[in-house]
């Protein structure tokens, strides 16, 4: 199939715009390559040290083993994490069957938005990407290993995995999923008592009650959020094994499928005759790849800021015009809440994303012609894993959907576009995500009421303060005022009111989360409030038009061009729950649009 006219202009465009980025990191990871397996530059004493708690440290030092490094994310703490607790058990035995040996090379923080939103702690949260992505290279730093096993899920932890594998880009690196914990209480029905809670319709304990009724065992989260986006995009990116992303956590096909990923890992090393640095994989075409199934599956809006970032290591520049011309182009094939009511074990089960890689492969929407790390083309990920004798091998995949109010073709899609648009106008540059608002909602032109930070809004809301319809402004909230939290705490008290009849959005210099839902929200504008950004001129009152449609955000205020800015006293963001230790990160945070990355 020939590649759609807009996705082959957008590769062009990324690749002419990366051509010297992009030529230079692959001259630096090949010329780390040509010095050959790592470990053979290492003095005796340097290996002693590695191997010293190996039970076959003799066989390591004295053949051509391949050493896989494993990289990790566990924690008991959170339940996405929690099932990485047996992998190293299981890779080490399937290395051993595959010739090889495996170590933890180290561990990298694993922060859950869940248990932070709203909190202070979730100021940490952001920036939490770019310590994971330090401490994985602190990992990697050992030069011991012949390739990697990366083991993580959720919002900033894939992201900031992937920006270390690009780092040390000659080493060959797969991903490993841990999968969705089993479904619980249907999202809309905890949704509608989170608003029911916000009203005060409900007390806490019934909200409790539906809460744990949700994330109720091991596995990620089940609503389609960043954590399950972040897996979407590991598989399309052709980094994931096929068919891998959302198999359940401790069941035998799981199992199967982590002892594949360390003998696949054993055997793309250069010791070997399939030698396949993730460099390569991490290309221009992967990332538009990679975008092209976000659009498809109405995922989290946070990847329009990880995936910039990720592309940055790789030498690959990505602008948020990408993600907007990409949008116009690909339907929206999938409804999985908050976009729908299905979770993504429902989405699983009716076909999944070997059903979406074939559809959109037939109509050139994806680039065929990737490296990926279960060899050839991206064709393999219309493939399917199956148990056979307890190992995985891998047959056709589906090419029908089982359940069209879920998953649907490219011919019949539930919307025509992908639903994420790009933003610009005197309020900066930003992004909308449309594909849960109604839409006689993608336009709404209202008066703004300003606000600080959130705890403001939900006490102007407890107050009955919202009576007209409102745009609620909410600034200094980007990555150099406060480290970018997310505002997902708002979406039940902005529905409530919309839901009165209001018409109301929120509008932002911060982020809000995956589940951003059906109130229209303009985030991640930039230049932020914080770096004299055009949000700090916005007053009470003043008219803004927001226009998902056309992609204008305005302050229609005479005279606004000229106000001066308001500066605000963030010197409250800069201590206690570790925000003391994250000034650096402050201080050298890009702009939003550029992955709000202060490392690469």
């Amino acid at each position: 199939m020939t590649l759609h006219a807009s996705i082959d202009r957008v590769t062009d465009r990324i690749r002419e715009r990366s051509q010297q980025t992009r030529s230079a990191y692959l001259s630096r990871i090949c010329a780390a390559a040509e010095e050959g397996p790592r470990r053979a530059h290492l003095s005796c004493g340097n290996q002693a040290h590695a191997y010293a708690a190996m039970e076959n440290k003799e066989d390591l030092a004295l053949t051509r083993k391949p050493n896989i490094g494993i990289v990790t994310a566990y924690n008991d703490m959170l339940s996405a994490h929690q099932p990485y607790e047996r992998f190293p058990a299981l890779i080490r035995a399937a290395a051993e069957r595959a010739g090889a040996t495996a170590q933890v090379a180290g561990g990298v923080p694993a922060m859950c938005d869940g248990v932070t939103q709203g909190r202070p702690g979730m100021e940490l949260s952001l920036f939490s990407r770019d310590v994971i992505a330090l401490a994985a290279g602190v990992a990697m730093s050992h030069d011991t290993f012949d390739s990697a096993l990366y083991l993580g899920v959720c919002d900033k932890i894939v992201p900031g995995l992937v920006i270390a594998a690009a780092t040390f880009g000659h080493v060959p690196s797969v991903f490993v999923p841990a999968g969705p914990m089993p479904s619980g209480l249907p999202n809309d029905e905890k949704a509608k008592v989170r608003q029911q809670f916000a009203s005060g319709e409900v007390g806490r304990d019934k909200l409790m009650q539906a809460e744990m009724a949700s994330y109720h065992s091991p596995g990620t989260c089940t609503f389609y959020g960043t954590a399950n986006s972040n897996q979407m995009l590991m598989e399309m990116m052709g980094l994931h094994l096929p068919g891998s992303s959302f198999v359940n956590p401790n069941t035998d096909m799981r199992d199967a499928l982590t002892g594949a990923a360390a003998e696949r890992a054993a055997s793309m090393t250069r010791l070997g005759n399939d030698y396949l640095p993730v460099g390569e994989i991490l290309d221009e075409r992967a990332f538009v790849n990679g975008i092209v199934g976000l659009m498809a599956t109405g995922g989290s809006t946070n990847l329009v800021l990880h995936i910039p970032a990720m592309a940055r290591a790789a030498g690959v520049l990505l602008d948020i015009e990408d993600f907007n011309d990409i949008s116009d182009a690909v339907p929206l094939m999938a409804r999985v809440y908050p976009n729908g009511l299905a979770d993504v074990n429902h989405f699983h089960a009716a076909g999944g994303l070997g059903y979406m890689i074939r559809h959109l492969l037939e109509a050139g929407m994806l680039h065929e012609d990737v490296r990926t790390v279960a060899g050839g083309g991206l064709n393999r990920y219309t493939t399917e894993p199956k148990l056979k004798d307890g190992r995985v091998i891998w047959e056709d995949g589906p090419k029908e959907s089982l359940n069209e109010k879920i998953l649907r073709p490219v011919s019949d899609p539930f919307a025509k576009s992908g639903g994420l648009k790009q933003l610009e106008g005197n309020l900066g540059r930003g992004v909308i995500k449309v594909s849960a608002v109604a839409p006689e909602r993608h336009i709404i032109e209202a008066p703004a009421r300003v606000f600080s930070d959130q705890e403001q809004v939900k006490a102007a809301f407890k107050a009955g303060e919202f009576t007209e319809d409102t745009i609620v402004v909410v600034r200094f909230q980007g990555p150099a005022a406060n480290g970018m939290p997310e505002l997902h705490s708002l979406t039940p008290i902005l529905a409530v009111l919309q839901d009165r009849g209001l018409r109301v959005a929120l509008v932002t210099d911060g982020r809000m989360s995956g589940a951003s839902g059906k109130v229209p929200a303009a985030i991640h504008l930039s230049p932020e409030a914080a770096k004299g950004g055009p949000l700090s001129k916005v007053r009470d009152g003043d008219m803004i038009r927001l226009d998902a449609v056309n992609g204008v955000i305005e302050c229609e205020a005479a005279g606004f061009d000229t106000r001066e800015p308001e500066i605000a006293d963030l010197s409250g963001n800069h201590f206690g729950m570790g925000r003391e230790m994250f000034g650096l990160f402050r201080a050298a945070a890009g702009d939003a649009t550029e992955g709000a990355c202060g490392i690469v």
